[in-house]
């Protein structure tokens, strides 16, 4: 498939997977993307075909996932992390870069509940505020606008947006009168799940 690099990944890292995951151990360097396909433990090909993205991006992926309409949990397990997204199903595992679009931030604002996320588990987390009108502005640590739009969170809870990286600012979100404003950040080993802003 042209533009990914496909790998599958050990079973261990299947167990991230389950629910939302909480940050990384301070000891556990940030995994890179793989740079060739492997195909000891199945085909990655096949893998993405059971789940529909034969010729998908990883960009699309993310974007498919997040936006489903579905009950969560979903049928598969998704993670983003920083640089690529880690997908799996009964098929096997397989992990692909994330390199066109930037950093993929999900935001699940709340008003009374929230729960913990460090990368953002598309497939089974679920905010709040689902299905909601909010109004999110995001600006760099200087203070540039890099999102100000109306928009409706997705059917879990989240609103996501593609950023550049290694940056360092402000979210803001509205909703139905209330603000709250949190800080993020989109280095290499930042959380791309985001549960902490509470609009009141």
């Amino acid at each position: 498939m042209k533009h990914l690099t496909l790998a599958l990944a050990g079973v261990a890292a299947l167990a991230v997977l389950a629910g939302c995951t909480g940050a990384p151990a301070a000891s556990a360097p940030a995994t890179k993307p793989a740079t060739q396909t492997t195909s000891a433990a199945g085909d990655p090909s096949a893998v993405l075909a059971s789940m529909g993205f034969t010729g998908m991006s990883g960009e699309q992926i993310v974007e498919k996932i997040d936006q489903d309409s579905s009950a969560r949990p979903l049928a598969m397990k998704a993670s983003v992390r920083p640089d690529k997204v880690v997908l799996g199903n009964a098929q096997g595992e397989v992990v692909v870069p994330l390199k066109d679009k930037g950093f993929y931030l999900s935001i699940a604002p709340f008003a009374r509940q929230t729960h913990e996320c460090y990368f953002h588990s598309l497939a089974t987390c679920k905010g709040e505020m689902v299905s909601t009108p909010v109004h999110v502005t995001i600006k760099d640590a200087a203070g540039a606008v890099l999102v100000d739009e109306d928009t409706t969170t997705y059917a879990n809870g989240f609103v996501s947006f593609w950023l550049p990286r290694n940056i360092a600012g402000t979210v803001t979100v509205t909703a139905d009168g209330r603000t709250g404003t949190v800080p993020f950040a989109t280095g290499a080993e930042d959380a791309t799940c985001l549960t902490t802003l509470q609009v009141k």
